[in-house]
């Protein structure tokens, strides 16, 4: 079976389909946005994020080499666990955020952003010693996200590992295919990422739904995946991180190794944390009617331009606008702003995200 086959699968299942990141994705299915962003929050959604990439560095010293390349610390995971982790250039804006599962000394996996894989492939090829090999994965294998607090019973039935520690995968066989089983996801709520090789993908995709019918399973597409992670306040890259956009600035210094000897922007990165950060990132919770979307301006009550959101949508858990956005390092937790929602004055209050209590545990 192929991925065309999966797609094909999407369509029947009524799945709105639209690009990103180079792929052809389910934007919705029948049931739309909400009700598939309230099945994560209550049940359990299943995603198909195959876009993302698949890359494992290879070869003696290969440990050594990725924590030399990615910000935060792999001496802190034991192997079997995995590490939100950037990879950031010279300046210290973010090149892409990613998932790094180290396997041992001689194996680190990641998984980049879809629209980024083949970027970050080059440039750890570019940097690489010899004897240390790129393989990059990200054709050959799927990756199947199976969300919510139902997640542990769906994937019981297909007899898959489960109850392992949060950001820690297995790697194991279901129907004779090669798959690992990742404690990890983007929705803030308990859940797995099954990476599979594509020969596979169709019928765990399917199995998944079968099992999960009677606990409230639903195929959700990157509507919900979007409104599930920005109620968590997780970042995108290309919005809220990007290669002119630091950890700093978004708040996720606390995946970098600041006692590291060397990483990828440490020199840029050490600068900015000594200077302070000429803009940070706050969340943004709408006090009236109106919903915040990306690059729209943020003001004062009095008009002075203080920033521009990066990310915006409508909570379906709140029943409000939300948004992230970098702003002035004056603004302050709980200042009353304003978002121009398209010439309309949209009331917001600066918050710290999540914006909901969900668990990943």
């Amino acid at each position: 079976m192929s991925l065309v086959t999966l797609h094909e699968t999407h369509l029947s299942l009524g799945a709105k389909m639209g690009p990103f990141g180079g792929w052809d994705m389910p934007i919705e299915y029948t049931a739309g946005t909400v009700a598939e962003h309230t099945a994560v929050r209550n049940a359990v959604g299943v995603f198909d994020v195959s876009h993302m990439g698949k890359v494992r560095i290879l070869g003696e010293g290969a440990y050594s080499f990725a924590n030399s390349m990615f910000t935060n610390e792999i001496d802190r995971i034991q192997p079997g666990h995995a590490q939100y982790s950037m990879l950031c250039n010279e300046s210290g804006g973010v090149i892409d955020d990613l998932i790094v599962y180290l396997v041992n000394d001689e194996e680190v996996r990641f998984i980049p952003n879809a629209g980024n894989a083949s970027t970050v492939v080059a440039h750890l090829e570019k940097l690489a010693p010899t004897g240390i090999v790129i393989e990059n994965n990200h054709l050959k294998q799927g990756i199947i996200a199976v969300q919510g607090p139902n997640a542990n019973k769906v994937l019981g039935a297909l007899g898959l590992p489960i109850n392992h520690d949060y950001m820690a995968f297995v790697d194991a066989k279901w129907n004779d295919f090669d798959v690992s089983i990742c404690r990890t996801g983007y929705t803030g709520e308990p859940g797995y990422e099954l990476v599979i090789e594509n020969a596979g993908l169709v019928a765990i995709w399917s199995t998944l739904l079968t099992a999960g019918a009677d606990l409230g399973i639903l195929p959700c597409g990157l509507g919900a995946r979007d409104t599930l992670r920005t109620e968590m306040g997780y970042v995108l890259h290309g919005q809220d991180i990007s290669p002119e956009i630091s950890p700093i600035q978004a708040r996720t210094g606390w995946a970098v190794g600041w006692n590291k000897p060397e990483f990828e922007g440490k020199a840029a990165l050490t600068a900015e944390k000594a200077a302070g950060a000429k803009r940070l990132a706050w969340g943004l919770l709408a006090t009236g009617r109106g919903i915040p979307r990306s690059h729209m301006q943020v003001k004062t009550v009095t008009g002075e331009v203080v920033g521009e959101t990066t990310s915006g949508t409508f909570s379906p858990t709140l029943q409000q606008g939300i948004a992230l956005a970098l702003l002035s390092p004056e603004v302050a937790l709980g200042d009353t702003l304003l978002v121009d929602v398209r010439g309309r004055d949209l009331e917001v209050v600066v918050t710290k995200p999540p914006f909901v209590n969900a668990t990943t545990k």
